[in-house]
C-alpha cells in the first residue's frame, strides 16, 4: 500500500509519528511535508495528498491540521475524494465501509498520538462493503450539474 501524507504547522508532529508507524508496518510513505512549526497553508499540503489519491498515485492519504476540519474541507474539493476528519476509530472503520473514504483527516489538537495510531490502523485495515453504498459513492463522485 502506498500511502501519502500531509500536514501544517499545527498536525507535522502527529504526521511525522504516523509515517513512521506506517514505515514500520510496511506501508510505502510518500511525506509532502510540511516539517516545521512555521505557520503554513494547509490546503496546499491538502492539495497535493487529494490529486495524488484522485490520480491513482497514491492508493489512501492522511492529512493532519489542528482540528482535521480545514483539511477535510480542502480534499473534498478535489474530484474523486472522499475525506473524512476522523476523530474516533468507529467513524474511520464506518467512513470506510459506508462510504470508501480515500482520504483520512486527523486534529492533532483534539485527538492524542495513541488515538490517533489507532485511528489509523482500523481506518487502513477496514474494507469499502459496496453492494448499496457503491451506488451512493458514485453519486458523490459524480454529482449532478
Amino acid at each position: 500500500m502506498r500511502v501519502y501524507v500531509g500536514a501544517d504547522h499545527a498536525g507535522f508532529e502527529l504526521k511525522d509519528t504516523v509515517a513512521a508507524a506506517l514505515k514500520k508496518a510496511d506501508v510505502t510513505v510518500v511525506d509532502v511535508g510540511t516539517d516545521g512549526p512555521s505557520s503554513v497553508d494547509y490546503p496546499v499540503y491538502a492539495f497535493e495528498v487529494a490529486k495524488a489519491v484522485a490520480a491513482g498515485q497514491a492508493d489512501r492519504g492522511i492529512l493532519v491540521c489542528g482540528s482535521g476540519i480545514g483539511m477535510s474541507m480542502a480534499a473534498n474539493r478535489i474530484k474523486g475524494v472522499r475525506a473524512v476528519n476522523g476523530q474516533g476509530t468507529y467513524e474511520a472503520r464506518m467512513s470506510r465501509r459506508h462510504n470508501d473514504s480515500n482520504v483520512l483527516c486527523l486534529g492533532a489538537r483534539f485527538i492524542g498520538v495513541d488515538l490517533a495510531l489507532e485511528i489509523v490502523r482500523e481506518w487502513l485495515a477496514e474494507p469499502f462493503e459496496g453492494g448499496r453504498h457503491k451506488r451512493r459513492v458514485d453519486l458523490m463522485d459524480n454529482p449532478p450539474q
